[in-house]
């Protein structure tokens, strides 16, 4: 026999005592990979999880390294966490299926921001980054389109991300919100919904769109009662940079540092052309103690 070494004995004798007998070969662990085995050894010691990320490695063919940033990433406490209205506005078994594709909070440290961040920002980012976001997505997501475009009766309208979930047979709406959640935004999601259910889902083959808002916060009762009155299937998710280094960290807005930059944007597009030359004129000759502070943070254009 080969691969006896010493620590490879050591594995072994911690598989022996990890599992009984019958699940080495019955259950999801007998078919992985030793190299995955000992991923969950090292990473896990509660046996629910070990046998949670066991079976989706089993089930999704993922390999060490993704198994690895599944659990340093703790999906098992994110996979289908998030507040919807499935169970309202689909019928039982579809409502726990599509419950299965959400996540909260989804995890977008792989995103590398070093720059404040506007929503077209982050969906670039989200883009040039397909691959990593899928992962994060969950299984059976493809890609369809950003800013996918439709008209309605000649006015254009442009939602954020589509997908197709082929495990399912269903379309997936993400819409992105750099702030906290808003009511309203249930309304413009759910309207997104409808469009694509009407007009993409072909009703003999596909299971019903979901559409998943993804923002930075929320009170969680206001959720409740705008999904309690929002007749499209939808869930909202928040989503963090919390593994990010300190220092990215530091450098992307908060909510509210954002928020302001829009309301100032707009305060300062109503101004007029001589209000403008007159504002440039007085700071040209102001010493640095009067000029004003600016109005947008650095990196965020108006």
């Amino acid at each position: 026999m080969r691969g006896l070494s010493r620590s490879n004995l050591f594995y072994m004798r911690s598989m022996a005592a990890a599992w009984p007998r019958e699940a080495i070969v019955q259950q999801p662990v007998g078919r992985l990979p030793w190299g995955h085995v000992t991923v969950l050894l090292d990473k896990l010691s509660e046996p629910g999880e070990r046998e949670f990320y066991a079976a989706a490695a089993v089930e999704y063919g993922w390999s060490r390294n993704v198994l690895l940033h599944q659990i340093m990433n703790r999906l098992h406490t994110r996979a289908g966490a998030a507040p919807s209205n499935f169970t309202a506005q689909l019928p039982a078994a579809d409502s726990e299926l599509a419950q299965q594709l959400t996540r909260d909070p989804y995890v977008l440290d792989f995103l590398d921001l070093t720059a404040p961040a506007a929503e077209r920002d982050l969906e670039a980012a989200l883009v040039a980054r397909l691959q990593a976001f899928l992962l994060e997505l969950g299984h059976g997501f493809a890609f369809i389109g950003r800013q996918y475009h439709f008209t309605v009766d000649g006015d254009d309208f442009y939602l954020d991300l589509l997908f197709f979930n082929w495990a399912q047979s269903r379309f997936v709406v993400v819409e992105l919100k750099v702030g906290g959640f808003r009511p309203d935004y249930l309304g413009q999601l759910g309207f997104y919904v409808a469009w694509v259910d009407g007009n993409l889902r072909d009703r003999d083959r596909h299971a019903p769109t979901i559409g998943i808002l993804l923002c930075a916060g929320r009170n969680d009762n206001v959720v409740r009662y705008s999904l309690a009155g929002a007749s499209a299937p939808l869930a909202v998710a928040d989503y963090t940079y919390d593994t990010l280094p300190e220092r990215e960290r530091e450098l992307l807005p908060t909510a509210a540092q954002l928020q302001t930059v829009v309301v100032a944007a707009s305060t300062a597009s109503t101004a007029s052309t001589a209000s403008t030359a007159s504002t440039a004129s007085t700071a040209s000759t102001a010493g640095p103690a009067d000029r004003p502070e600016p109005d947008v943070l650095p990196g965020v254009q108006r």
